[in-house]
């Protein structure tokens, strides 16, 4: 792989061959705010990072959390562009410049939640397990065809994710090809075979709908591939993927000191391990607010987790271009076995804490239960008129008009079940909950006169 290629400037569509230039702003950076005006960003704002929004203090959401990921993301593509502008010359003479890499980690990286349903992990497996465990779900296996139900009993949200930035009816977000193959963390199909040894066949990063685009993006970026369906990593896609990493680590544990889930004494030490050298317990006792010493441990934690990146990054340029190296940067770095520490920390007071388990318990069954009501209300409608009864047809009325006229189209069973997992996935925690108790009979939408 080489990076001219890697950093394509192309969308889907272009009818001239896109180029990179010096204007004030790039195309990279028209990614950025794409995203930022776009709907599907917007509902960010109202879907559960780790915690259900308290009363009493603030915490994250899927939308503060994209925002930071983002300029973390921003900050290592920016470093790692200024060394390897002075290795490869010829991406300066062809008018890259450190900021267009920042410009493509910086979307990426805001999109990289984008596919997320309501509900956190719970809401992924509620989507699948109604169609493993549901006799109605259950059903659809025979509908389609095999690769097509791989994609199906086992929802992911980068895939839903690669859905989303590629259909129209959002907004025509098109980002470049560089900002796509940088967002694609599993450049592998469902269905393509695994390989164990890489990081990045963990899961899956597109649908058998979204094939012959991957393809395309694959073949223009030149990026190696491994069976006829997957591929090495974009190497931005690394660092995407540590911006991540960082922000939930350091974050989550930020929000579990502040909500009383982890006492402070221990979030100073575990911050302070990765902080190292730059660590002044007397600085930081200068004051006597919680959250300015939280704030002050997290920026230089953070800082530290950058600075680290990057060394490793640009010590594994060569071997991420040649699909040799495949690992997460933070599991290789000198704070590797620090930030683990976190993990087992937050797994055992945080994701396992009352609250967070009674919201995922409530979002299972929310989500599962709204699988069910919309599929076969569209399924019955377009496929089995004698089953859509008058509650079918209520329920499917309550499908916004954009949903509506796409399951009108003359659609396969895969593409309809694919269509409503796009509305699904789509709603905010809030709205989810409301169309739960509409269609189940706990509450019932009131008109004014």
């Amino acid at each position: 792989m080489n990076w001219i290629q890697l950093l394509s400037p192309k969308r889907f569509g272009d009818k001239f061959e896109a180029t990179v230039t010096n204007d004030s702003r790039s195309r990279f950076e028209q990614d950025y705010d794409r995203l930022i005006f776009s709907h599907p960003f917007r509902k960010l704002q109202d879907k559960t990072q780790v915690f259900p929004l308290p009363e009493d203090d603030f915490v994250h959401t899927r939308l503060t959390h994209s925002l930071e990921v983002s300029s973390v993301g921003r900050s290592l593509g920016k470093a790692v562009g200024e060394q390897l502008l002075k290795k490869y010359p010829d991406l300066e003479q062809a008018g890259y410049t450190f900021h267009d890499f920042g410009g493509i980690v910086a979307a990426a990286s805001l999109a990289h939640d984008l596919g997320n349903p309501p509900f956190g992990h719970s809401g992924e497996t509620a989507i699948s397990s109604f169609f493993t465990d549901s006799v109605k779900g259950q059903h659809f296996k025979t509908l389609v065809a095999e690769n097509e139900w791989s994609d199906l009993i086992s929802f992911e949200g980068n895939a839903q994710g690669f859905r989303i930035l590629n259909d129209e009816g959002n907004g025509g977000l098109k980002l470049t090809f560089a900002a796509l193959g940088a967002f694609a963390k599993y450049p592998k199909s469902s269905h393509a075979p695994k390989d164990e040894s890489r990081k990045s066949q963990k899961k899956y990063g597109y649908y058998r709908s979204n094939l012959d685009q991957f393809k395309e993006l694959t073949e223009t970026m030149g990026m190696a591939s491994l069976t006829d369906e997957s591929w090495v990593r974009h190497p931005l896609t690394f660092l995407v993927e540590a911006a991540d990493d960082i922000c939930y680590n350091i974050i989550d544990l930020e929000d579990g000191c502040r909500l009383g889930l982890v006492p402070y004494e221990y979030t100073r030490d575990l911050m302070a391990a990765i902080i190292g050298e730059r660590y002044d317990q007397d600085k930081l006792e200068l004051s006597d607010d919680v959250n300015q010493k939280l704030g002050l441990l997290r920026a230089l934690a953070i800082s530290e987790l950058i600075n680290q990146c990057v060394t490793l990054f640009l010590e594994k340029e060569e071997a991420i271009l040649a699909g040799e190296f495949d690992g997460a940067l933070t599991e290789h770095i000198p704070a590797a076995a620090s930030l683990e520490k976190i993990t087992s920390l937050s797994i055992e007071k945080i994701y396992r804490s009352k609250q967070v388990l009674e919201r995922e318990a409530g979002g299972f069954e929310v989500i599962g239960k709204l699988m069910e009501a919309f599929c076969m209300a569209a399924f019955t409608k377009y496929f089995d008129e004698d089953a859509h009864t008058p509650r079918m047809k209520s329920i499917y009325r309550l499908l916004p008009a954009g949903i509506q006229s796409k399951l009108k189209k003359e659609n396969s069973v895969y593409d309809l079940l694919l269509i409503n997992m796009d509305f699904i996935s789509s709603l905010t925690d809030s709205y989810a909950i409301k169309l739960y108790k509409t269609i189940y009979g706990f509450s019932l939408p009131t008109s004014k006169v």
